[in-house]
């Protein structure tokens, strides 16, 4: 039996054919159609993709209500609160919020799921399709998921199993950095800057003792 959702190309999953049709109106469905016949975009994640997703701190997971009405929702934690199961599987636990349920309610109607991704210091971006479900009744899974440490309640898990993934150029991304990274930077400046001067001090102490 073929899956409803089954298509000639992974990359299918976003360029309907009106989509295709708009690529041929401009110019690109020729680079496309290449694409698709030569390597066309993954199913499975590698393992750098793996350690990217485990890296990020803040993402944006987008859903939709079953008449097709989108909604995006943020997505924070500390590194790797975003678990990647297998080369095929994202989940997360659902932290406690503002109890809206709304991702929740609309993966209950239909479980098709987009990750964005972005890492703005080093301006590269991850797209990230698939299906998604909210597990509600393993306490286990909720507990391994969990960040150790880290003050939030969780609620529930959302496994998503990966359809497509595919990398977007660095073009127009904002180079921005965590301002955990900066202190840093700005510390071992700082450290270093001390450093120097009383090297310097050093060296001027020993040139007046000369002189004397």
């Amino acid at each position: 039996m073929i899956h409803p959702d089954a298509h000639a190309y992974p990359s299918d999953i976003a360029f309907t054919p009106t989509v295709k049709a708009w690529q041929r109106r401009h110019g690109s469905r020729d680079a496309y159609a290449r694409m698709e016949e030569e390597h066309g975009w993954p199913t499975r994640l590698t393992p750098d993709v793996a350690s990217f997703i485990e890296q990020q701190t803040s993402v944006f997971f987008a859903t939709a209500s079953a008449d097709g009405q989108p909604y995006i929702q943020h997505r924070g934690g500390p590194a790797g609160f975003l678990h990647v199961l297998d080369d095929h599987t994202i989940a997360f636990a659902d932290f406690a919020g503002n109890r809206q349920y709304v991702t929740a309610g609309n993966l209950a109607d239909n479980p098709k799921a987009h990750f964005f991704l972005v890492d703005y210091a080093h301006r590269r971006r991850i797209k990230i399709w698939g299906d998604a479900r909210v597990i509600e009744d393993d306490p286990a899974l909720l507990a391994k998921l969990m960040p150790e440490g880290y003050k939030a309640r969780g609620e529930r898990v959302v496994v998503m199993t990966v359809r497509a993934w595919d990398v977007n150029c660095p073009k127009h991304i904002p180079q921005r950095f965590e301002a955990a990274d900066v202190a840093a930077a700005l510390n071992a400046r700082d450290e270093r800057i001390a450093e120097l001067e009383a090297r310097v001090a050093r060296l001027e102490e020993e040139k007046a003792a000369l002189r004397a």
